[in-house]
């Protein structure tokens, strides 16, 4: 279709398009045209010298003693954690109620306003002091999963895409819900700037310092409220949805894989017991913990693949030592896939597929990743590594340590997951993680599961 491409696993190549050649590979003119009108000019879809700034605005956000106060995490992973004991055993799609917990979570840490959809799955009289569940609730999530959804269509139909769209704009109707939401908040931010500037000494809704968000950031370096509101999309976009799939992912190998969970568990009260908050000391020393999550996201990574368009002819290194380098022409689509890398028998072993958190604490780890760094990326590499990285471990890692403080069971509940849904028959006599697997994973720009993750819970006799 008169498009040039690459594809690629080979973790030689990732290195040379992220970091070493990172200057002739781009998002690219036909990236952008497919994410404009959900993306606009965010860091996400940006390059050059407009990417540089995007990148300079969020940076400082991310700091560490931003990212660690837990204040917020605890909020909604007690909520979300209600949730689910008020299902008293019964089946509940947790991936559900892990993506509220994440949208929850994002609004409030980037924007000083959470759009409260766990309160749609608590009991009604869970908090009599708590708001009615605002459509806003109802409809932010599931807009925001449309838009990524239908993106991620504009990408595999490449370059026919405006064909499909050729009566409109099909992210317009569910980008006017998100807009609704996110639109008011920059205005009244904005709002609170200029009465500082009048010299007025107390606006009422200021953050103190200690409690700024992202929007805070943003409102302190410019007034440009699309600016402001593309940047907070891309981040919250990024912030709910690969947080939410790979905890949907780790759940479903504690459910699977019960010697773990055991484990895990057993760390965690170690560490921190049975009711406190963990905080950035208690996490940084769970080693397992990490481990666990390593795992997961080597296997499930939250996005298993990109694209970037090389800006100039180029080439990618030989894939074998008696090979010769990879001609790149200009304006070519590159596309790597970093979860078939991270599965692959010749980069990770002959264990490569199965699941084992140990291969992030024994001998394997120096052989397989200290090796080659770049060997896993779930947080891609190179300059535009994710500046929330650690914000998505310790986000995790403290959802996990509450989760099982309060559980130490959980199971999954096929009788409860929709028919169309689960794996087919033929999926048994299949090579790979496929034999073996009792979920059918999907993947539009991120990772999750189709039907969602079905499951039952047992709380912890303490808790009974």
């Amino acid at each position: 279709m008169g498009e040039t491409r690459i594809l690629t696993s080979d973790p030689n190549h990732m290195k040379a398009i992220l970091a070493t050649n990172f200057q002739s590979f781009e998002k690219g003119d036909y990236f952008r045209r497919q994410m404009n009108s959900v993306l606009g000019t965010g860091v996400f879809n940006a390059d050059g010298d407009l990417w540089k700034f995007h990148r300079s605005l969020s940076r400082p956000f991310f700091s560490r003693d931003r990212i660690s106060d837990f204040e917020t995490f605890g909020l909604h992973a007690d909520e979300a954690t209600l949730a689910i004991c008020a299902r008293n055993g019964s089946a509940i799609d947790i991936q559900d109620v892990l993506f509220r917990f994440t949208l929850d979570s994002a609004t409030e840490f980037l924007l000083g306003s959470c759009v409260h959809s766990l309160y749609a799955v608590l009991p009604p009289d869970v908090d009599g002091k708590r708001p009615p569940i605002s459509v806003t609730a109802e409809e932010f999530g599931p807009a925001l999963a449309r838009v990524q959804h239908r993106l991620a269509m504009r990408g595999r139909t490449s370059p026919l895409w405006p064909l499909v769209e050729f009566f409109g704009d099909k992210t317009k109707k569910d980008m006017k819900t998100i807009r609704r939401f996110i639109d008011p908040i920059i205005e009244e931010a904005l709002r609170r700037k200029k009465g500082l500037k009048r010299g007025v000494k107390h606006v009422e809704g200021t953050a103190a310092d200690e409690h700024q968000t992202l929007l805070d950031q943003l409102i302190d370096v410019t007034d440009d409220a699309k600016l402001i509101a593309d940047e907070t999309l891309n981040i919250l976009l990024a912030g709910r949805d690969t947080t939410a799939g790979t905890l949907t992912f780790a759940l479903y190998f504690l459910a699977t894989h019960p010697n773990v969970l055991k484990r895990l568990r057993e760390e965690i009260m170690i560490r921190v017991g049975s009711t406190r908050y963990p905080d950035f000391d208690d996490m940084k020393e769970m080693k397992y913990l990490r481990a666990f999550i390593n795992e997961t996201l080597r296997l499930f990574p939250a996005v298993p693949g990109n694209v970037r368009h090389s800006a100039k002819a180029t080439v990618l290194p030989p894939t074998s030592t008696e090979g010769k380098p990879i001609y790149v022409p200009a304006n070519c689509k590159v596309v790597y896939f970093t979860m078939s890398m991270q599965r692959s028998k010749d980069v990770w072993g002959p264990d490569a597929e199965l699941f084992d958190p140990d291969r992030f604490l024994d001998d394997r780890v120096q052989k397989y990743l200290v090796s080659n760094p770049f060997n896993f990326i779930p947080f891609n590499a190179g300059p535009r590594i994710c500046l929330g990285q650690q914000f998505a471990y310790n986000e995790m890692s403290f959802f996990l340590i509450r989760f099982l403080q309060k559980f130490d069971h959980i199971e999954l509940a096929p009788d409860a997951q929709p028919a169309r849904t689960l794996p087919p028959a033929s999926w048994v006599t299949s090579e790979g993680r496929k034999a073996i697997e009792q979920i059918k994973p999907k993947s539009s720009l991120t990772m999750s599961v189709t039907g969602g993750l079905w499951v039952r819970c047992r709380e912890s006799e303490k808790d009974l």
